[in-house]
């Protein structure tokens, strides 16, 4: 039976007349959602994987340091997908340089990251935001940072028609309800979240992605934020305490397959195909987020062991390469603002951990020299490079 998930409305754009689409409520009805055979087994495995994933974090000697890495690395995966060419090694200089990023593309990087901080601590503090459109809005706001957002209406729902592909409204492949309408929706969006439901949570998340997906409330930044949002729900219902589920590099793989399991949600109710897919790319993320996480740890441990057994060891380079994981690129001004001592000290510190076959140079100036946490960054840059 094919499930009616919406009605158009038509409205009129400075140029022409268009039919906008407007979801109903969820949770999905007429018929609900049916969770028995396979997407009832992907639903118990995402579930073990993400209690896996859970758990990562007695697989790393700092948590923070393994939460900061992936946030970086899903920063920069969430910006190529909507066309942003910086890349992680882009960050990743940008943040040891400790200067303001350079272009607007790793701009809109820096800005997601600041979207991931207030986000999550809202959420996580004791008298934080709630999962709200007002949380959304201002997350926006950060995540809209910098100079091509800032005629976009950052933190403000939309007043005005927007569209997905094509050149206008009338060509579009997908066209969004109407501003009119977005109070009521986003009313019904957020009781969604927080209304009593029998579903189970995971299905919960992927429903109310697919439901931001298709109200796109705000002018630009709403595939970002989508993304982000899933992130937060899985927090929001306990599935996971830290943030280190992300979806966009599955997503990113997986392209076409995405937009179209969205259009047959909307085009032919099939909930049930979207859940499919956005349950395999939970369990997939998931099980490969463990995977890393081990081989990061197994970085670690190898070269503090390398390091113990170096000749050129001293008490500055131990305490400089704790510091590593957080900041895998280093020059010798950034060793001494971290270990705040003299710059022969520093240098000192850092030819260490070069002879120890830890860091390696980025560039021949032996003066204003950049090494890189190599071994480690590889496992994070894998992805993230920009084809060709």
């Amino acid at each position: 039976m094919r499930r009616v998930t919406g009605e158009f409305d038509r409205c009129a754009t400075t140029e022409e007349v268009v039919r906008a689409f407007v979801p109903y409520p969820l949770p999905p009805r007429d018929p609900p959602l049916a969770l028995d055979g396979r997407v009832g087994e992907l639903l118990v495995t995402a579930n073990a994987r993400l209690r896996e994933l859970e758990l990562a974090g007695d697989l790393v000697p700092s948590i923070e340091w393994f939460v900061y890495a992936f946030v970086r690395k899903e920063a920069i995966l969430s910006a190529q997908i909507e066309g942003t060419q910086a890349t992680l090694m882009d960050l990743l200089a940008v943040e040891a340089s400790s200067e303001a990023p350079v272009g607007a593309d790793v701009e809109e990087v820096c800005g997601y990251l600041a979207a991931v901080g207030y986000a999550w601590d809202q959420l996580v503090a004791p008298d934080g935001l709630p999962i709200s459109m007002r949380l959304l809005s201002q997350t926006h706001r950060r995540l809209l940072q910098g100079a091509r957002g800032a005629h976009k209406q950052p933190g403000e729902v939309r007043r005005s028609q927007n569209w997905i592909g094509g050149t206008r409204p009338g060509n579009a492949a997908f066209v969004p309800p109407p501003p009119h309408r977005l109070p009521e929706l986003l009313s019904e969006f957020e009781r969604a979240i927080h209304d009593d439901s029998d579903l189970p949570p995971l299905i919960r998340v992927g429903c109310l992605h697919v439901q931001f997906e298709t109200l796109h409330p705000y002018l630009d930044g709403n595939g970002r934020l989508g993304r982000l949002l899933i992130t937060l729900l899985l927090r929001h219902w306990g599935l996971l305490t830290r943030p280190l589920l992300y979806l966009s590099l599955y997503l990113k793989r997986y392209r076409s397959e995405y937009y179209r399991r969205l259009s047959a949600v909307r085009s032919d109710g099939d909930w049930e195909g979207w859940l499919e897919f956005f349950l395999e790319g939970v369990a997939q993320v998931a099980e490969e987020t463990v995977d890393t996480a081990r081989a990061l740890h197994a970085v670690v441990e190898q070269g503090r062991k390398r390091l113990l057994g170096n000749d050129d060891v001293t008490v500055l380079s131990l305490r400089l390469f704790e510091l590593l994981p957080k900041n895998p690129i280093l020059s010798v001004n950034r060793a001494m603002e971290l270990l705040s001592c003299s710059r022969p000290a520093a240098a000192k510190a850092l030819d260490a951990l070069e002879s120890a076959e830890i860091m390696f140079p980025r560039d021949h100036h032996r003066r204003n020299r950049v090494l890189v946490f190599d071994e480690y960054l590889s496992y994070l840059r894998q992805d993230t490079e920009l084809d060709g």
